[in-house]
Parts: C-alpha cells; structure tokens; sequence
C-alpha cells in the first residue's frame, strides 16, 4: 500500500496533513523520478485550482523543484485538463497539478503528470515514494548555475483555448442556435476564467454562474458535486442545458431543460452512439469502470457494442484505452476521456462534444439521454478509521451480509463496495430495481461496516 499517494494523487488537509514541508519532498523526489534520464534541465509546469492553500503550496512545489535543478513555468489558475494539454504541446518533462478536484477547499493535492500529459502510473508513484523516503533526497541538490528559475507563464492559457476553441468551430457554427441556451457552474474553481472565454468565442448564447472565487467557496453548495442549484436555475430561468464542472475542471455533469441530470454514464452512451453512426468508435467499444451503472451494460448490449470495464479511476481507464486502441471511456462522475483530443477527463471538451451532438442532431438532450435506462443506484459512505478501511473484505461478518444481500437480488442488480483512496470512507454502493429496498439495504451494510471498523 503506498503511503502518500492515493487514487487520485495525494490529497490531504493544506497546511498540516499536506505540509510544505511534504510538498518540497515531493517535488524534489518527483522531478528527479519524472526526468532522471534526461540529458537536460528539466522544465516543469504547475497549475492550481482557487484555493485559498493554492499559492503556499504552488511555492513549495516550486522551491522543490528549483532545489533539484529543475525550471518552473508557473500556469496560475487552469483547469487539468489544459495542463495536460500544454504539457505534451510544449514537450515538458513533466507538470503538476495542484488540486483536490471535487473536495472542499481546507483539502488541497498534488497530481502529477507524464512528459505525454498523462496522469503518471502506480509503479512511478511507488517511486516517488521510495525516493522520498530515502536518503537519496538530500543528494537531489542543485548547486551554482545548476539551479532551477521559475516564470509566470499564465498567457500560455491561450493555446488551450484555441485548441479547444478549434475542435468546435466548424461544428458548432454550421448548427448554431442563438435560441439554444445554456448555463455553466464553475464551481468557483479552475474554468471560471478560461470557461467564458470558450464560449464567447464560439458564440453559444451562455450564462456564467458561480465565478467568483474567494479561496474558500470552491465546490461550496456548487459544482458537478452539488447539482441543485444547476437544476434550479435551468427550471426557473427556462434554460435548455445546465452544465457543471467540478473545482479542477476534469470533469462535467449536465441537466436537461426539467432539471434532470445527466451523468457521465448517460453521456458516454450519448457520446458512443454519435462516434459510431460517425464511424469514430474505435473498435466498436467503450471504457468505464465497474461503478458504472446496470444500465450502461444494458444500452452497449442493445447496441452491438462492447463494454470494458476497470477499476475505479479515470487513470485506470486511460490504461485500458491505451494498451487496447479505444478512444472513448470514463466514470459516472462525470471524468470523461475523449482520447482523440486529450489523455485525460476534459469537462470543458466533453460539454461541448454534448452540445455539438445536440446542435447537430436538432434535438434536444432529453430525447437524446432515452438511449439509455439507469437502474436506481444508491451510494452511502460509511466513516472508518483510515488504517481500517481496505479490512471490509477479511472481515467475516460484513462479507457473509453482501453475499446475502446479492443472492437476493437473483442478478437483477449487485452490490459494490470499495475504499476511497482519499478519505477514511468505505463507499457501500447498490443498484437494483426498487429504490427504498437499495437504500434500506445500503444503509444496512454501511451501518455494519461503521461498527465492525470504527
């Protein structure tokens, strides 16, 4: 088990659990790891989300790195996505994010990404560790003209807009609607700059709401994790599309014109169906992960498609569509990969795919979301000691109750529950046709997960 890295980068409390202190190491380690057999100076790029600790640990990576002999180009506010982007197109030897995605602001984290501005694997994150835990570290020190320089480099946001400005504009304006109206939730996080501009610039008829950030209002009531309000303003202000991004942008939620939501289940059928009829579906198959919904099954069977599923994590469904040739995958949370534009979930990209399908397709996103059915699906956290959370599968007693509950089920719906790897929860997941049964037995399970790992 690795000791600082968890399913999504390390992601802690800033200032105390996430320390600069923790940062230095880890970005002195990282950058010796991340371009060890390079024959030049490194350069490393850093973005960062709204948070308040974004700037005091943006330093710390950054002296880490400098201390190394490393240079730094400083991106400023941006969303992952767009780092990943610049990091391939500038040929960086690596980048960082500084994010802790959907969680609230006190949370802050560290992602790391390849010189091909893919998130790295497991096996350089182990060696990361190892490095940072060694006596090695010490030795990682730059001396004289060998020390790294850092510059801002915020303007370089401006090859991230065109690129995705350019994907859409044939598209979009061939099938524009001026009537067509949407609404956008930044989250107050990493698009509420770069958002606007996109739009603007494809001339949607578009409203911004939740882009004014103060350092702590990230995620706060809004966003792809807190849809009411979305759903809300839709409803009352006659849109036709909500879209809601999360704090770090890498991934997108939707709502139809009555405040329905759209996950990223319901966008992946949406999406795979359009690449097929368009020819574009790679080997006739799309990526998930095994939280996906029973729907998501059902709609690729009916639909001579295949359907591969991993463990949970965009990155490990970016492994799949890597070593198998696939270019569409995701999660239910709205991380969506479109492999032909960019290695890693893109909420901006994928709204925009959405909006150009609906565009093109002189429909509207209700008739397009009847592609699919989603079973009911319940999710509750059961709070546990950090130390005791992967214990759920040794455990007797909270094994023999989920065999129970699925021999019940007779196949016609299932039970998942796995670890966070950012927090001391255990996700007790449950989909099945009746809801208060799913929700009654879910509830059950997480209870006796909370008492036999307390």
């Amino acid at each position: 088990m690795r000791k600082y890295f968890g399913t999504d980068g390390i992601r802690r409390i800033a200032n105390t659990e996430l320390s600069p202190e923790l940062v230095f190491r880890v970005a002195k380690a990282g950058a010796y790891v991340l371009s060890k057999h390079a024959d030049h100076a490194p350069t490393i790029l850093i973005g960062r989300d709204t948070r308040i600790s974004g700037t005091l640990i943006e330093s710390a990576m950054t002296a880490g790195f400098l201390s190394y002999g490393a240079n730094v180009k400083l991106l400023g506010v941006i969303p992952t996505p767009a780092v990943a982007y610049l990091t391939k197109k500038l040929n960086a030897d690596a980048s960082v994010v500084i994010s802790a995605s959907h969680n609230t602001f006190e949370f802050n984290g560290v992602k790391y990404f390849s010189n091909k501005g893919m998130k790295i694997d497991d096996s350089i994150e182990e060696e990361i560790e190892q490095i940072m835990d060694s006596n090695k570290l010490e030795e990682l020190t730059a001396e004289n003209e060998n020390i790294g320089i850092s510059q801002n480099a915020e303007d370089l946001t401006d090859l991230y807009v065109d690129f995705i400005v350019n994907i859409f504009k044939d598209s979009i304006s061939n099938n524009l609607n001026k009537d067509f109206k949407v609404v956008i939730d930044t989250a107050n996080g990493a698009t509420y700059k770069v958002a606007e501009r996109i739009f603007t610039k494809l001339g949607i008829n578009h409203k911004i709401i939740n882009a004014v950030p103060n350092g702590v209002n990230i995620n706060k009531n809004c966003g792809s994790t807190h849809l009411e309000m979305l759903k809300e303003y839709v409803v009352k202000n006659s849109y036709d599309m909500g879209i809601a991004y999360d704090g770090d942008g890498d991934r997108c939620l939707v709502v139809d014109k009555d405040g329905k939501e759209i996950d990223g289940d319901i966008i992946l059928a949406i999406a795979s169906r359009y690449l097929k009829e368009k020819n574009k579906l790679n080997k006739d198959t799309l990526v998930a992960t095994v939280m996906s919904n029973l729907g998501l099954k059902k709609y690729a069977e009916d639909n001579n498609l295949n359907l591969v599923q991993t463990k949970v994590g965009d990155r490990y469904v970016l492994e799949e569509m890597l070593k198998n040739g696939y270019n569409i995958g995701g999660e239910q949370s709205g991380h969506i990969i479109f492999l032909d534009y960019n290695p890693t979930g893109d909420g901006i990209l994928t709204s925009l795919m959405l909006l150009n399908i609906i565009l093109e397709s002189k429909t509207d996103l209700n008739t397009l979301a009847k592609i699919i059915n989603i079973y009911p699906q319940v999710l509750i956290n059961a709070k546990v000691s950090n130390d005791k959370k992967y214990d759920f599968e040794k455990d007797g007693v909270i094994r023999a109750e989920i065999e129970q509950v699925e021999k019940e089920f007779s196949g016609n719906g299932r039970v998942l529950i796995r670890a966070s790897g950012t927090e001391p929860l255990i996700r007790v997941m449950i989909e099945g046709n009746d809801i208060e049964y799913i929700t009654e037995k879910a509830r059950s399970i997480a209870n006796l997960i909370e008492e036999r790992l307390k």
